[in-house]
């Protein structure tokens, strides 16, 4: 396939305004083709999605099972008991050991005749090293099943650990290609109950476990159906304690999932498998995935900034949770693109940044303003190649359409995200977070190799298309 272009063909007025600021004419490329230059027309059409002769024509649908409501955490024993598991690893953090919820979950387990080990030193922001140390607790626990108790980072980890510990390997075997071998997860794993507590990674409905690679100083991660827990029980009441910028991060982490999804090249653009096993998980937006991803977007439009601002606002936290875990639903059976892809490179490259509301000791910058931050550039540069779901995905945030086109959507949708991230107090580019110009090689580096996430973006997009991508982000403020 040919390369883009990274002359932008841009123009920005002495003011900087950012809605003309965009990179649409640069990047749009339609989607599909058979070979450089040949535009294959659609055959017919599936549920809205045109079909294309040797393209797929079949999506999958890979569904954790779920329980959503007030006070559901506290039927975990039960279900862990249905679920055939005796003896479990309960994977959680320390901050999380602390809260209340963590004597709900031992109480319930008790009651239902389960012994649990407890591992509280997950990660945050897991590292390759801290998958090691909790994959080898598990090797030594001999589990005949999991439980995780907190955000992303807790969720991941017990994913990591059950899977190592289950089909020990070399810890790269596993790791997504090309940074690892990418070997498929050889078989079933016991069984993994994921309680989230934060409302925004949506780890409890996916097969992906993401670290921190310290030695290589970016993210990557391991992605299987097979790591997709067994049940995900989702009581909002955990959101009450998070502090406002943990809200803030999880919740644009909630808005990038549905928002990448919904703009993912589409399942209709890839070839065809040899077999439904061929099939990727991060298979490209498909009807199913869309219902997910515009109601999160609805959702986290109406009510992220209330959550942040309120902690007692139950109505916007159980709202942003509901939201998570559609939106969970949606990218873990279309998969994300380039702000996700991105963000690994953020993440992994940072230096001093501390957040507000995570832990002081290390400098971090947490997961979903990794992704965000990147995330106004690159829609100013997917817009052409959908408009109308850019503007759609921009109505859902709220934005007011009134008199616009087409051709404004490489604008409105980027303008509608930093109006939220000003409001919510979240950094609006990489400058904010230490990166300047000089940093533009090795965050491009990071980033190509997410190829998994790179791939399903619909834009090709090359180093040089990447750099453009993130000297637009460094120069939002």
């Amino acid at each position: 396939m040919p390369a883009l272009s990274s002359s932008s063909g841009r123009s920005a007025d002495a003011t900087g305004d950012r809605g003309k600021r965009c990179l649409s004419a640069a990047f749009a490329l339609p989607f599909p083709f058979a070979g450089a230059g040949t535009m294959v027309r659609p055959m017919r059409c599936c549920l809205g999605y045109d079909l294309i002769a040797g393209n797929e024509s079949a999506f999958a649908v890979d569904v954790s099972a779920i329980a959503f409501g007030p006070g559901v955490l506290a039927e975990i024993g039960e279900r862990v008991r249905s679920a055939g598991c005796r003896r479990v690893g309960l994977f959680t953090d320390r901050a999380i050991a602390r809260l209340e919820y963590r004597e709900t979950v031992a109480r319930s387990l008790q009651a239902a005749g389960i012994a649990a080990a407890v591992y509280d030193e997950v990660h945050v922001e897991p590292t390759d090293a801290s998958f090691r140390a909790a994959a080898e607790f598990a090797r030594k626990g001999r589990f005949d099943g999991y439980v995780s108790l907190g955000g992303g980072s807790v969720m991941d980890t017990c994913k990591a650990a059950a899977l190592y510990a289950t089909y020990p390997d070399d810890f790269y075997a596993y790791v997504n290609a090309p940074l690892g071998g990418g070997r498929p997860v050889p078989g079933p794993l016991p069984p993994h109950v994921a309680c989230p507590t934060t409302c925004g990674t949506g780890s409890e409905c996916t097969g992906i476990a993401v670290f921190d690679d310290l030695a290589r100083k970016a993210k990557t991660g391991i992605a299987s159906r097979r790591l997709r827990p067994t049940l995900a029980l989702v009581d909002p009441t955990c959101a009450r304690t998070l502090p406002s910028m943990v809200v803030a991060a999880s919740g644009f982490d909630v808005l990038c999932h549905a928002l990448e999804s919904y703009t993912a090249r589409s399942f209709s653009a890839r070839p065809s498998v040899a077999s439904p096993g061929a099939r990727p998980m991060s298979q490209g937006r498909n009807p199913w995935s869309d219902l997910g991803a515009l109601e999160a977007l609805r959702l986290a439009g109406a009510y992220l900034a209330r959550a942040v601002r309120d902690a007692d606002d139950e109505e916007a936290r159980s709202s942003l949770s509901w939201a998570a875990t559609l939106a969970g639903i949606a990218f873990g059976n279309a998969g994300v693109h380039l702000p996700h892809a991105m963000a690994y490179s953020v993440a992994g490259l940072v230096r001093d940044y501390r957040c507000p509301g995570y832990p002081p000791d290390e400098p971090l910058v947490p997961h979903g303003i990794s992704v965000v931050v990147n995330a106004p550039s690159v829609f100013g540069a997917t817009a052409t190649t959908s408009p109308e779901r850019h503007l759609a995905a921009a109505r859902a945030l709220g934005a007011d359409l009134r008199g616009a086109s087409a051709a404004d959507a490489a604008a409105v949708l980027p303008e509608t995200l930093l109006a939220m991230m000003r409001a919510t107090n979240v950094p609006c580019g990489l400058a904010p977070l230490g990166y300047g110009h000089e940093d533009l090689d090795a965050l491009v580096s990071g980033a190509v190799v997410q190829t998994r996430l790179v791939d399903n973006a619909p834009i090709l997009a090359d180093h040089a298309a990447l750099r453009e991508l993130f000297r637009e982000a460094i120069e939002y403020a």
